[in-house]
């Protein structure tokens, strides 16, 4: 093995699988139940009654890499840890590790004051809120965030803050607390990328409105509690700025570096489930005098989805040495790679498994319809496809600059 897990890791991931057989897998129906059910604006009683139970096994908090207060794993360790934590739609809360509450503590972790972690970071890694992280925006083509209109300006002792954000994961939890939120202070600055600041905005403060819940493929609350917030004049103290005016886009590759990359380790859990699936389902069903798993074309897919997931695990345990080694700045061309390859990878697998299943597969009843929300998304959700192979492209091209 390339990259071989070390006996602590080892020991976490058998833990891990342990209460995911135990816990998890035994709840995902009632989970899907009460999401559907009580509907995005509402708390599931079976994620809180399981969280307990994950903290008292230890496994809590395993995503921090530079904190004493989580395992103190390395991207390259958490890797096989937050792959089997993908495998369900139900785990990655119950272990506190789900976006964006990751990469909004690892932010404040990183850049908030003594104040900020006392109030914000600390309820947040026990689990007793969750927030919010407003960057993209209806009205603009947010795949370029250079485009974002909303403003944050000085006035006095306080900012003003005005604009209207969409897909802002979270918003409409009863427990999110604190929001992220990303606008322009400086519109007029030369160097389009020192325009945008990062703010600390509780979600008490009067002007905030969470207008509505946006469904992902039909669905509210799994994959993703998206909402649309409407920000009208609110008014929050200057020492809620988060580094310094003009340094929005420093904090972003900080944070979604790290982001980024948990989504491909959780995809790549997802498509070994759905493949799993698949197999037993193709064993199981009979067609024109044989299983279906006899059918060559079946084969074919399923060897392919095989290829696919080991390729896409490679490539990620690579980008994870690179961050650990050489840091998330100079690792942008393989988190980049990876982002594309990665949802790419579980959206095809997933379709192959819908097809396997036959009708059931467009169901809910399998979990495959979820799954393909949850993939399908990520192929825009921290940057689309389109800019990260462009970004792949410059770098490439880069190399014979000189040509």
């Amino acid at each position: 093995m390339l990259y071989p897990m070390s006996p602590k890791v080892v020991e976490l991931k058998r833990r891990l699988e342990s209460f995911m057989d135990r816990h998890i897998y035994p709840n995902e129906e009632r989970f899907y139940r009460e999401a559907e059910e009580l509907g995005p604006w509402k708390v599931y009683p079976v994620v809180e009654e399981l969280k307990p139970l994950a903290r008292k096994e230890g496994l809590w908090n395993l995503f921090l890499p530079e904190s004493g207060h989580g395992a103190g794993l390395t991207n390259l360790e958490y890797a096989p840890l937050c792959e089997v934590m993908g495998r369900s739609h139900l785990a990655p809360e119950v272990f506190n590790c789900s976006a964006p509450d990751t990469g909004n503590m690892e932010v404040l972790e990183r850049y908030g004051t003594e104040k900020d972690k006392e109030r914000w970071l600390k309820p947040l890694l026990a689990g007793e809120i969750r927030s919010c992280f407003a960057m993209t925006e209806p009205a603009v083509a947010s795949s370029d965030a250079t485009n974002i209109e909303s403003s944050i300006v000085r006035d006095g002792d306080h900012y003003v803050i005005n604009g209207r954000k969409w897909y802002t994961t979270n918003a409409t939890d009863p427990r999110c607390k604190i929001c992220i939120f990303m606008g322009k202070t400086d519109p007029d600055n030369p160097d389009r990328h020192k325009q945008q600041s990062m703010i600390l905005v509780p979600m008490e403060t009067s002007g905030i409105e969470v207008k509505r819940a946006l469904p992902v493929f039909g669905f509210y609350g799994v994959p993703d509690r998206a909402s649309e917030v409407v920000f009208t004049n609110v008014r929050v103290p200057r020492e809620n700025m988060l580094l310094g005016e003009g340094r929005g886009f420093e904090i972003a590759q900080g944070r979604l570096g790290p982001g980024r990359i948990h989504h491909c380790m959780r995809l790549i859990g997802l498509a070994e489930r759905t493949l799993e699936k698949m197999c037993r389902r193709v064993r199981s069903r009979v067609a024109f005098g044989k299983p279906v798993s006899e059918q060559t074309v079946t084969q074919e897919r399923i060897a392919e989805a095989r290829l696919m997931i080991e390729q896409a695990r490679l490539l990620t345990l690579n980008a994870a040495y690179a961050m650990d080694t050489v840091g998330n700045k100079v690792a942008k061309a393989e988190i980049a790679m990876i982002k594309v390859a990665v949802p790419n990878m579980a959206c095809q697998i997933i379709d192959w498994a819908i097809q396997a299943h036959g009708g059931g597969g467009t169901s809910n009843d399998f979990g495959l319809t979820q799954a393909y929300a949850t993939a399908r998304l990520l192929r825009l959700a921290d940057g689309p496809d389109e800019v990260h192979r462009n970004q792949i492209a410059r770098f490439e091209l880069k190399k014979y600059s000189n040509a």
